[in-house]
């Protein structure tokens, strides 16, 4: 329908019975999905933090596509106290009382070909955040006035039980991704998702800023503090990769950490990352903790305006990653790598930087060509990794 306001030049409205949006504003043609909460999510007591249904996005596919599934985990940080989680479960990361009830499809989920030119055609689903541990916790808070849900395995199960009835559970193909702590839960549920679907499926997946590392500059490893108290409160140990926690050498609760979790991945899995990422440089590499007189405030802010000193651990923080990922470059087989030298954070997600005509590049790639290449086997060159900065000129840097 034509909405008959003072807007009615710029936007126009169409509803479908599948519940999508095209919204026409100001030229910008943009597919608005809407939200399905997972009603019978409640009988596998799969809740949000404050005990709301979990729910997803579902843009179906067509045409040569139909058979075919591509999942997005959303990300958006964690909570791994008490205090923060109740504060989380007030807002849009704990509840999807607070969510956008729709979503815009672009980058990696957009529906055009000319945008997004493997997977537009594919059923393409994000799953919602809501639970703060990358949806990977199996446990509860109740001190008799507050009640918090830590249920993020539950509800990747619920999702994913809905989704086999529409379809998934014919799947010919399928990729699993994330973004962030989306990207996290790629890695924490890659083997898993694999078991659900046909022998038969090619089954792969892809992490978008997900590689968190075990690191800082003050060397107190404060992620580490941070990831332990996030596994321990959620009870996310019980959910980790089994070969890494029963290995010998490595402790269980840093298997939640994808730089010892990654070799005992069995998928074929693709890393996609910023050898800068700004939200690792911001807040684990640089954690306030670790700059209390904030003499990193201006770099942060800046690249052209760290020092010589600033600028040589940058360079050390991209080599750990490098040598983080070195095992994997050398053996692993089915795997593939684009790993960038900007100042960015999530790429797979926004359309400039997935595949655009000024897109990122490297070996004059962008990153859907890389990850379609390495997808669908077309090219041997799977492992890309950029130059170190500031050599990138294709990058868009968000600082």
């Amino acid at each position: 329908m034509i909405l008959k306001t003072p807007l009615q030049q710029h936007l126009v409205v169409v509803f479908t019975c599948t519940a999508l949006i095209r919204l026409l504003a100001h030229g910008d043609d943009r597919l608005l999905v809407d939200m399905t909460l997972v009603h019978g999510a409640g009988d596998l007591g799969a809740y949000c933090l404050d005990g709301s249904l979990p729910g997803y996005h579902l843009d179906r596919g067509s045409g040569s596509g139909a058979p075919n599934w591509l999942l997005q985990f959303e990300g958006g940080g964690w909570c791994n106290d008490v205090e923060s989680c109740l504060q989380r479960a007030q807002t849009r990361r704990g509840s999807t009382r607070y969510m956008n009830k729709f979503e815009i499809f672009t980058g990696i989920l957009s529906n055009d070909a000319s945008l997004n030119p493997d997977f537009y055609n594919w059923n393409r689903v994000k799953l919602r955040y809501c639970d703060g541990a990358s949806f990977a916790g199996n446990s509860q808070f109740d001190n008799g006035t507050s009640l918090l849900y830590f249920r993020g395995q539950r509800i990747w199960e619920a999702i994913i039980l809905q989704l086999l009835s529409k379809g998934l559970g014919d799947a010919e193909k399928a990729l699993l991704s994330g973004c962030s702590a989306g990207g996290l839960a790629a890695f924490l549920h890659c083997d898993n998702f694999t078991r659900f679907l046909p022998s038969t499926a090619s089954v792969k997946c892809l992490s978008d800023a997900g590689f968190f590392l075990d690191t800082d500059i003050s060397s107190n490893h404060s992620m580490r503090s941070f990831y332990y108290d996030l596994v321990s409160l959620q009870g996310v140990e019980q959910n980790l990769n089994e070969a890494c926690t029963g290995s010998l050498v490595i402790m269980p609760k840093q298997c939640i950490f994808p730089q010892y979790a990654l070799q005992f991945i069995r998928t074929p899995f693709f890393i996609l990352n910023t050898a800068y990422d700004v939200y690792q440089f911001h807040h684990i590499l640089v954690p306030i903790s670790a700059d209390l007189h904030g003499h990193w405030n201006h770099c942060k802010l800046n690249a052209t305006a760290c020092n010589a000193n600033q600028t040589a651990i940058l360079q050390g923080f991209r080599l750990e990653m490098l040598v983080a990922l070195s095992s994997f470059y050398q053996n692993s087989s089915s795997g593939g790598m684009f790993i960038n030298s900007c100042f960015a954070h999530c790429q797979s997600e926004s359309q400039s930087t997935w595949f655009a005509v000024d897109s990122p590049r490297l070996q004059n790639k962008t990153i859907a060509e890389a990850v379609g290449d390495w997808y669908f086997e077309r090219n041997m060159m799977t492992k890309l990794i950029d130059y170190p900065y500031p050599c990138d000129s294709t990058c868009h840097n968000l600082i």
